[in-house]
């Protein structure tokens, strides 16, 4: 087997393979048998860590400035490491499982050796509808095992993808997954490679896609080993997490190819349908053709060998409507973007909170959400009172694929980045939960649930992380208490990310779905997913098509897509009289249910209910 590593700045590189770590005493039982090779077997298990059971002096690439080579006989599970001028044993960049965590050696990994049962033509992006899921909360036990055995739960609802967050290693159990060290690799506690694959190949089985979220803005503070090999970050451009990754300073070709290479491997070697690309306006690049330019060629190039759609999402907050634009016309070539302006627009619509980045949105909630509805971006151009400058550009409607733009009322970012990590079913009443539904679902663009929200769980997302350094676990603590305080938190009010029950009281209670009012909830969920998927005039990708009015002073508007009219009242009181009905337009989906004959009367108005919801059809 070739092991290769890319050391420009070593003298010598030296593969290390090392015995699995006899972790009986500890009560998790000795090391798989596939694990035991005759490398490890040559010195036997230790209790006291790892060894050195056999060394290997790697060569110079002739062919490659800066890399290392070694040609050794090798098998799935053998642990290895790197050395670099007798320096400590170091992880492989580039190792596709890390049994021991970050700071352990690398296990080899045979993707050809995994049984994929289901055979999977792909599922594109054009009329998806996609599922934000953590692994980690998205059941009590955490793993990709137990995830599997909800599907049946996402297939019967009605979305088309699995939208999965990080799942690369960090330190410890529990974490969001976006302090990440080893962009290759799978976190272990989670299931590993086989894990990640089970998922993925039980999802297809379901006919549900997967897409999953990477971060190539930064790693993680604590197990990154990356600066030792080479020049991965750079001091010319700083993030807020430190030295930005190096993607246009001297070493720039290999860094790029690195995270390209995580890209693709997702996508073949796991059968990932779709990536989320975190924070891109965070990759700082001033090269003539940027970094995502080139990763959106190569996923291209991928998608055309394997026979099967393949697509990227970009998680930005620039409103660049190059992100989207062709390459061939300057543009990064992305598949789709998120639209923070669609949910800030919708969020204060329905919660009336104006502090900070929503305040530009709050002045007229109605009028932005009908903006961000027709054109995509509220900021294009326009003054942001948050950022103290103008921000955005406008979206060419004519030219850009509304399913490009993804919708959603919440978000981990949303949810978690709140002081008490609370959802809004915490503060709204169903019918509002149900009008924020009816908006997403039937906007012209990509929908998106955060997971529980389909029965508008109440259960808090709250932000945790489980650091094994007490020092780094301490500053995370007191930075986040400081920070809220200085909104106006009690300290002691802000939930310590260090502590498990953070972790215990975000994972779902799926109890909830069964009991009033969450139940109804969800048939409402399940309905307005059917009647998406029945009306082509809701995945119809002309943004131009779709009209919206609205009354800011009632509280009501109204969504037009061809021959379907939503119309929501988001009033406390009174009745909302709303034109533009026929008279001839039928129900396919109201909230509450009583609104299910309601028709516009003989002047053409629609008179609803406070709090209330309703999708109608023309008829023929």
């Amino acid at each position: 087997m070739l092991f290769e590593v890319w050391a420009p700045n070593a003298g010598r590189v030296a593969l290390h393979f090392v015995t699995p770590r006899d972790r009986d005493a500890e009560g998790a039982g000795v090391e798989d048998p596939a694990l035991t090779t005759g490398h490890a077997a040559a010195t036997g298990y230790v209790r006291a860590g790892q060894v050195s059971a056999e060394h290997v002096p790697m060569e110079r690439d002739p062919g490659r400035a800066g890399w290392w080579r070694a040609d050794v006989p090798a098998r799935h599970g053998d642990r290895y490491g790197f050395r670099l001028d007798d320096g400590p044993l170091l992880p492989d960049p580039r190792a596709a499982r890390l049994p021991d965590g970050p700071d352990g050696p690398g296990a080899v990994v045979e993707h050809g050796r995994f049984v994929w049962r289901h055979a999977w033509p792909g599922r594109p992006l054009p009329g998806a509808v996609l599922y934000e899921l953590h692994t980690g909360t998205f059941t009590d036990a955490g793993t990709f095992d137990a995830a599997v055995e909800r599907l049946p739960h996402l297939a019967r609802l009605g979305v088309t993808h699995l939208a999965l967050m990080p799942v690369c290693p960090f330190p410890g159990t529990h974490g969001w997954g976006y302090e990440g060290v080893a962009p290759w690799a799978v976190h272990e506690p989670y299931g590993g490679p086989d894990g990640l694959k089970r998922l993925v190949d039980a999802a297809h089985g379901h006919g549900l896609g997967v897409v999953l979220d990477v971060v190539h803005n930064h790693l993680g503070p604590s197990g990154n080993h990356l600066p030792a090999f080479g020049p991965y970050f750079t001091e010319t451009h700083h993030t807020p997490w430190g030295a930005a990754v190096n993607l246009d300073a001297p070493g720039s070709d290999e860094v790029r190819a690195y995270f390209i290479g995580s890209a693709l491997s997702w996508l073949r070697d796991y059968r990932i349908d779709g990536l989320r690309l975190d924070a891109v306006h965070a990759l700082i690049d001033t090269r003539a053709r940027h970094f995502l330019a080139d990763l959106s060629a190569a996923v291209d190039a991928l998608s055309t060998h394997l026979r099967r759609p393949l697509f990227l999402i970009a998680e930005s907050d620039l409103n660049d409507p190059r992100t989207l634009a062709p390459r061939a016309h300057g543009g990064h070539g992305l598949h789709a973007q998120w639209n923070d302006d669609f949910h800030h627009s919708l969020h204060t619509a329905l919660t009336g909170e104006s502090q900070g980045y929503y305040a530009d949105f709050a002045r007229a909630p109605l009028a932005a959400l009908a903006k961000t509805l027709t054109g995509g971006f509220f900021h294009d151009g326009t003054y942001s009172s948050f950022r103290g400058r103008r921000h955005g550009s406008p979206l060419d409607r004519r030219a850009t694929a509304a399913h490009r733009l993804l919708a959603y009322a919440q978000t981990h970012d949303q949810i978690g980045n709140r002081a008490l990590g609370d959802r809004q079913a915490t503060g709204l009443s169903p019918g509002l939960v149900a009008c924020g539904a009816a908006l997403v679902l039937c906007s012209p663009f990509t929908p998106m649930l955060f997971m529980g929200e389909e029965w508008a769980a109440r259960t808090p997302w709250q932000f945790f992380t489980d650091h094994t350094d007490p020092e780094l676990a301490e500053a995370v603590r007191s930075g986040r208490r400081r920070e809220f305080a200085a909104h106006g938190w009690r300290e002691a009010d802000i939930p310590d990310p260090q502590d498990p029950a953070t972790r215990d009281r975000s994972c779902l209670d799926w109890s909830e779905a069964e009991r009033a009012p969450h139940a109804a909830l969800l048939a409402w969920y399940r309905t307005l997913l059917a009647v998406r998927a029945a009306q082509p005039s809701l995945t119809d990708p002309d943004m131009t098509r779709t009209e919206v009015t609205y009354d800011e002073e009632a509280r009501w508007l109204a969504l037009r897509r061809g021959p379907v009219r939503v119309v929501v009242h988001l009033g406390g009181d009174g009745t909302a009289e709303v034109p533009g009905g026929s008279g001839r337009e039928r129900v396919l989906a109201a909230w509450p249910d009583a609104l299910d004959t309601v028709t516009a009367g003989p002047d053409g108005v629609l008179r609803l209910p406070p709090e209330s919801a309703v999708v109608l059809s023309q008829e023929e």
